[in-house]
């Protein structure tokens, strides 16, 4: 396909990136990514096993709406290209002294579970909490996640309009705080209290307006055949159908400039001239100058600290041994507040909840070789990772043994993904795998959006707003494309017109917005 639009080079092929370039090919422009690593995906990344590869990444996707949209606005079908299995099983908790908890697609299935387990009490908490999220994510959705830049006073009027929000918000609570009051059963408030460190934050630190997180859940979980790269594949496979060229293995090393606009992108094998440049990629590290002078204030401190957690991550192939697995399955720590204490000094929690999913569930025998990533939280610091790893592998795998599972064979240390991995993966990020920390009432308004000051450079990513986790870095990738081409539109019109960062007025060329609740 040839393209005749403006040339647009995206420095990053993580699924905002990927995302953005479908979109923008789409409409026509002469789209380029570059990409240090030798496969799309980004965080959305794999390692080789013994069973094929397996994820090392995220691995819930949720918010299937926003995929949908993705794929009609380039006038395809997701199920044309990507098979998403809904779970019946959200995921599977299980405590140390021998509590288990099963979490499901069906709110009365969950109730009943919770019923059953803790009693009626709880499961009467668990639906007035479900209530609350889901009035939370409803009422948030379009003032915040659907829209390109959000403010204050938008969600002020959201908030004047439906003066319950006040109550539901809790704002001067955390989460933590809140669900202490929330559920009267600890275990219930530990487990929703996890739901912060999927945008990288502690329970008692980030706002209780967070609760939220569990309604995106509650709305289904999905898996994707082939794994999560298998999403990264098929959005890298349609765009450059539509005309995008792809170069793997080529770093980036400086965004360049003439006259206070974007003229291209630096690379170690070359110069890419471009009109406009999308960085898809942690904005600390245009902050911290690794893309040059040029970008350096584009964003601020403010945008990018602090930083939000990173994680020990373990990716292997092994036949386990012990208690039943669900896909997604939680083997919580003794005391949470014990392993963010400790996260937030920097060091690695003792007592930690650990996450394992089965990426094989229900496709091979149970006690099959078959492939595994296990999370541990980790603080977003650079320690060395050969004093890192026998320590974090010994206690992950004697805490596994304690709740009575154990795998044939353990994984060796480069099944281990520790911190200062995920910095040199992602320059400039600390090994922070979601950007910003999320700390603070009002942290959703510090992330930086799609426009910067910078006239030709654009942002998305987990990095910018609406912030971390796959679907919410789609939505960047949307506003990001929209923006390019509204401000293309604007300058073709009227070049004198344009703005430092180019704040203009929206255009057709956006499109409508879609609402993640109704799935439209």
């Amino acid at each position: 396909m040839t393209q005749s639009g403006p040339k647009v080079v995206i420095i990053g092929a993580g699924i905002g990136g990927l995302a953005a370039a479908l979109r923008l090919a789409h409409q026509g422009c002469a789209v380029t990514v570059l990409d240090m690593h030798a496969a799309p995906g980004g965080k959305i990344r794999t390692v080789a096993s013994a069973a094929g590869p397996v994820d090392a990444g995220p691995t819930v996707l949720t918010m299937r709406p926003v995929f949908e949209a993705l794929f009609a606005d380039v006038d395809e079908a997701l199920a044309d290209h990507v098979t998403l299995t809904p779970l019946k099983t959200l995921a599977r908790h299980y405590w140390d002294d021998g509590t288990c908890l099963d979490l499901m697609a069906d709110p009365d299935e969950s109730r009943a579970n919770i019923r059953a387990v803790f009693g009626e009490k709880a499961a009467q908490q668990f639906t007035r909490f479900s209530d609350r999220a889901k009035r939370l994510f409803d009422a948030f959705d379009d003032p915040i996640m659907q829209t390109a830049a959000p403010d204050q006073w938008a969600v002020t009027k959201t908030v004047l309009r439906q003066p319950g929000l006040i109550r539901d918000m809790a704002p001067h609570r955390t989460l933590a705080g809140m669900l202490r009051s929330a559920f009267s059963e600890p275990k219930l408030a530990q487990l929703f209290g996890r739901y912060a460190t999927y945008v990288g934050g502690s329970p008692y630190a980030a706002p209780a307006i967070l609760s939220l997180i569990w309604q995106a859940e509650a709305r289904g979980v999905w898996t994707v055949k082939g794994g999560m790269h298998g999403l990264a594949n098929a959005v890298a496979g349609l765009a450059s159908k539509r005309g995008a060229t792809f170069v793997y293995q080529t770093k980036a090393t400086r965004i360049t400039q003439q006259g206070g606009r974007v003229t291209g992108v630096q690379t170690d094998a070359g110069h890419h001239p471009a009109d406009y440049v999308l960085f898809n990629g942690d904005p600390r590290a245009l902050e911290t100058g690794l893309l040059g002078k040029a970008p350096q204030n584009a964003v601020t401190k403010t945008h990018t600290e602090p930083r939000s957690l990173s994680a020990y991550v373990h990716a292997f192939a092994a036949a386990p041994d012990g208690p039943a697995l669900a896909h997604h399955t939680v083997f919580f720590g003794h005391d949470l507040s014990a392993e963010f204490a400790a996260l937030a000094k920097g060091q690695m929690p003792a007592d930690a909840t650990l996450y394992l999913c089965a990426q094989d569930h229900g496709q091979v025998a149970q006690d099959a070789v078959q492939r595994f990533e296990i999370i541990m939280n980790a603080p977003p610091v650079l320690n060395d990772p050969e004093k890192e790893k026998p320590p974090c592998q010994i206690q992950i795998f004697d805490r596994l043994k304690a709740f009575g599972l154990s795998f044939g064979p353990i994984p060796g240390p480069d099944a281990l993904t520790t911190p200062q991995g995920f910095d040199q993966m992602f320059p400039g990020s600390l090994g922070s795998l979601y950007g910003r920390s999320p700390h603070g009432l009002t942290a959703g308004f510090k992330r930086p959006t799609a426009r910067t000051s910078l006239p030709g450079l654009y942002l998305c990513g987990g990095g910018a707003h609406p912030g971390a986790g796959v679907p919410m870095a789609t939505l960047s990738a949307r506003h990001a494309a929209a923006a390019i081409m509204t401000d293309h539109a604007s300058t073709s019109m009227s070049p004198q017109t344009v703005t430092p960062g180019g704040m203009l007025t929206g255009s057709a060329i956006a499109g409508p917005k879609r609402s993640l609740s109704s799935g439209s």
